[in-house]
């Protein structure tokens, strides 16, 4: 087996399964989108060539972060983090893997007001701009910048990462199918959009996240790494 994988198989300490089976819009040929967490070992960063932070495979749509990679993400609320820490669809976890959950609210802040509407407002000009070269955008995208921007709001409403948009999902699913006339997508993303800006005058998240404990726990994780039996 080769190192790269080897840091996937052996080290991974959180696998979940993300994308439309996490979200409640799968279909029957929705793939399955796995995302997980890996701890190198703390022996092999004091060589020339350090371990990767990110990984593909070795399953098909399945990638991989180094745990401080991931932390240094998921702190400036990257969705894509966020979500592989509140998916309900786990794969693998280890002890290591449920502190990480557990740790979840410290990297919750009203940042996630800025990159989920940032990642949205990305998301919607590359629609338009497929629009206006063939004629219509690329469905699936536009659904889940739709459900990015559903996610977002309720986050920045409830203090909490949602990952289920089931309640809307006949709508979701049809925009998918191209069944909504784009001027009805395009008012629906602004009425979205408006709900995520008003929510984060109120939001009952920080406006930080808790970087001081985060940091905290992954200095332990490489601790625990060198001296594996007191972890």
């Amino acid at each position: 087996m080769a190192q790269r994988e080897q840091w996937v198989e052996q080290h991974t300490i959180l696998s979940v399964v993300v994308g439309s089976r996490a979200f409640g819009l799968a279909t029957a040929a929705s793939d399955v989108d796995r995302r997980g967490v890996y701890v190198a070992p703390t022996e092999d960063f004091w060589r020339i060539g350090k371990p990767p932070t990110h990984l593909d495979g070795p399953l098909p749509e399945q990638f991989s972060w180094e745990v401080e990679r991931f932390c240094a993400l998921a702190l400036s609320a990257n969705p894509n983090l966020l979500e592989v820490l509140h998916s309900p669809l786990v794969e693998r976890v280890t002890p290591l893997g449920r502190e990480l959950r557990e740790l979840s609210p410290a990297f919750l802040s009203r940042r996630a007001h800025q990159t989920y509407a940032r990642y949205a407002q990305s998301r919607f000009a590359k629609a338009q701009a497929r629009r206006a070269d063939a004629g219509e955008p690329r469905w699936k995208h536009v659904m889940h910048l739709l459900r990015l921007l559903i996610s977002g709001a309720e986050l920045l409403e409830s203090g909490t990462v949602r990952t289920d948009v089931g309640s809307h999902r006949d709508r979701l699913l049809a925009v998918r199918r191209g069944e909504l006339p784009w001027r009805e997508v395009c008012a629906w993303r602004d009425r979205l959009t408006t709900r995520l800006d008003e929510a984060l005058a109120h939001s009952p998240l920080p406006a930080e996240p808790d970087t001081a404990r985060v940091e905290e726990w992954l200095v332990s994780v490489r601790r625990r790494s060198l001296c594996p039996a007191t972890g």
